[in-house]
């Protein structure tokens, strides 16, 4: 296991200071707010303690409120709404400085047998022939900016297969990106885990689709300015985080400021795994 990957574990571990009442830390960020898949997977590991062990979450539904501080603390508020005999629901509040910052609805389901079917894998170059983010990022980035982005996603291996948004500024195109990813070192065998890690990934690259539309660089290269709204994920079938997962984005729409980023993330094996929909505010710079 990287120090970058037990420092992020480190991180999800949360502290419990009441029945219902969690805290957790936060590391530095490319912006000086808190990251969002941060703060999304703190909260559904805080929901996630409250629940049996045998339920893990089918589904998570989230509004970003405010930017959060990454000096301060934040406190996961967690209610128990309904424990029921196949499914547990829960809400989570993040709060700093007395104010909310960000609010989850998770459920949890035991395991059943039901109907299968899925949609296919879409074709994906093979993860181990593309380069990793140290290989990739300073061949288009500033120094400085390069080296702070590889520093921000260290504890995952995240791979692009085609050029991202900031190697190709000013050429837009279809607005279709995937990436594969896995944590860089092995994870225990704990469900809530790896789901709470992709939490945490699918936060990374999903609006990258919306500025490829319109050739733009984003947050790295400050072309555009934005921040997550909502986001919501379906878990569909059980995952491994530290085996490679190809997360396939696309944006139907952006418009009034906001753009749309939807996704799946597949098995290299070609299960459907998850399901991810989020919008974002997407400005461009006056």
């Amino acid at each position: 296991m990287t120090e970058a990957l037990d420092a992020l574990l480190d991180l999800l571990d949360l502290e419990q200071i009441e029945r219902d009442y969690f805290r957790g830390r936060s590391r530095s960020a490319l912006v000086p707010r808190v990251f969002g898949g941060q703060v999304a997977a703190q909260a559904l590991v805080a929901a996630g303690r409250t629940v049996p062990q045998d339920r893990p979450p089918h589904s998570l539904h989230a509004y970003f409120l405010r930017a959060g501080d990454p000096g301060a603390p934040i406190v996961y508020m967690v209610d128990r709404i309904r424990d029921g005999r196949s499914f547990t629901t829960r809400r989570v509040v993040a709060v700093q400085h007395g104010n909310p910052i960000f609010h989850l609805s998770a459920s949890f389901q035991t395991y059943e047998e039901g109907l299968e079917h899925q949609t296919d894998m879409p074709p994906a170059p093979e993860p181990e022939s593309l380069p990793t983010a140290a290989e990739m990022l300073p061949r288009h980035l500033p120094a400085n900016v390069a080296e702070r982005l590889i520093e921000a996603r260290a504890a995952v291996d995240l791979r692009y297969a085609d050029a991202p948004p900031w190697a190709s500024v000013g050429s837009p195109r279809e607005p279709r990106s995937q990436v594969w990813f896995r944590t860089n070192g092995k994870l225990a065998d704990d469900p809530l885990l790896h789901i709470a890690l992709a939490t945490y990934v699918s936060d990374m690259t999903l609006l990258d689709s919306v500025l490829l539309a319109h050739g733009r660089g984003g947050w790295a290269v400050g072309d555009v300015v934005g921040a997550s709204l909502d986001h919501a994920m379906w878990f569909h079938r059980p995952f491994r985080a530290d085996e490679w997962l190809l997360y396939d984005q696309e944006s139907p729409s952006a418009s009034a400021g906001r753009g749309l980023g939807q996704a799946r993330i597949y098995t290299q094996d070609g299960r459907l795994a998850v399901t991810v929909i989020q919008e974002g505010v997407v400005r461009v710079p006056r």
